[in-house]
């Protein structure tokens, strides 16, 4: 991840929105429609329409917090992530007022472009050769928080899930941490004081 994000040969708008998904363990759609004003960067949140349409907050770490203010210059409404170009302002592929930057007039990135950039930058990355998507994301930042010992708990909260039997797709910790939790809890064991 540390080398994806790092690279400055991806554009500033990738990295943000990659270490932003990634740190957040958000839903793409729910970053992608995030608005300048949906950002609390005080307290490095930013409030989101969940599935089932509950407004709640993601968080994120220090390498957003560094990058989003070079993202944003200045910016304090419209869409956070926006297109290469100015958006169409009639016809059929005009986008909604609400997806159109009012300071460049570029509209909202949209989840197949993003979708795209992120696959054709994974590509030399991902040994099938095809690229990772946004998704993936979100599931190695679990896979992460779980393997550094965070509970389940811990992983529903930062991941907003409804139910903890979802997470499972996500935390396959494996045999070490399987014989690690035996081991820690086995009453027969000797504890030696240190």
């Amino acid at each position: 991840m540390d080398k994806l994000f790092g690279d400055d040969a991806h554009g500033l708008r990738e990295r943000v929105l990659w270490r932003l998904l990634y740190e957040t363990a958000a839903r793409a759609e729910e970053i992608l429609s995030l608005n300048v004003e949906d950002l609390d960067p005080e307290f490095r949140r930013a409030r989101v329409v969940s599935k089932g349409g509950a407004i709640e907050y993601v968080h994120w770490a220090t390498g957003t917090a560094r990058l989003l203010p070079r993202l944003l210059r200045g910016r304090t409404a419209g869409p956070v992530f926006l297109a290469d170009r100015r958006a169409p302002t009639s016809g059929r592929r005009a986008p909604a007022a609400a997806d159109v930057c009012p300071v460049t007039g570029r509209g909202r990135l949209s989840y197949p472009r993003a979708e795209y950039l992120f696959k054709t930058a994974t590509r030399g990355l991902d040994p099938h050769g095809r690229g990772w998507t946004l998704h993936q994301l979100r599931h190695s930042a679990l896979q992460h928080l779980a393997a550094a010992g965070r509970t389940a708990a811990e992983l529903q909260a930062k991941s907003r899930h409804q139910h903890l039997a979802s997470l499972g797709t996500y935390v396959r910790l494996g045999e070490q941490t399987s014989a690690r939790v035996t081991a820690d809890t086995d009453p027969a064991a000797r504890r030696h004081p240190r």
